[in-house]
């Protein structure tokens, strides 16, 4: 297969934006890329669990979790949830856990690492807001792009090249 994100560079280096090389790759799909939707909440994933429940085809879920390396925003309910719901792929500012489920997946999933506890669900957080982090301004509506070089945003969304 080929990688993704070297080809989009090459051919839209005006157009794309580069995140800071930050993520791991943990779902069972290393290559993926839709419409962004975005998510803030610190270390409450109830958000998260609302937007997995709802139909994602073409689709990427951007959550910034404010990098907290102390609870995981993700787990394998969820992820599983967002894969029968099309979702493309979800991007953690933040932890995920039950990685070897998640990794059996068919779903990107990248984060900034895996914390095995759980988080409060308070029903906190804000929905389709911009996001900035990794040197990147998420806004919801623009296209992301994510394998295992990385993650890049396009304001339009990109023809990709032959799988």
């Amino acid at each position: 297969m080929e990688d993704l994100l070297p080809e989009l560079c090459d051919q839209f280096r005006e157009l794309v934006q580069v995140v800071e090389p930050m993520f791991g790759n943990f779902g069972g799909r290393e290559r993926f890329g839709g419409e962004i939707v975005t998510l803030k909440a610190f270390e409450d994933n109830s958000l998260v669990r609302e937007q997995v429940a709802l139909p994602g085809k073409g689709k990427v879920l951007v959550v910034d979790g404010g990098a907290s390396m102390r609870k995981a925003m993700l787990g394998d309910m969820l992820a599983e949830k967002a894969t029968i719901n099309g979702w493309e792929g979800i991007i953690i500012y933040g932890c995920i856990r039950d990685v070897n489920a998640i990794g059996d997946l068919n779903i990107g999933v990248q984060a900034l690492g895996a914390h095995p506890m759980k988080t409060e669900k308070k029903g906190l957080g804000e929905l389709n807001i911009p996001l900035t982090f990794g040197g990147v301004t998420f806004h919801p509506g623009e296209f992301i792009y994510a394998d295992n070089n990385g993650v890049l945003v396009s304001p339009e969304k990109l023809e990709l090249p032959e799988a």
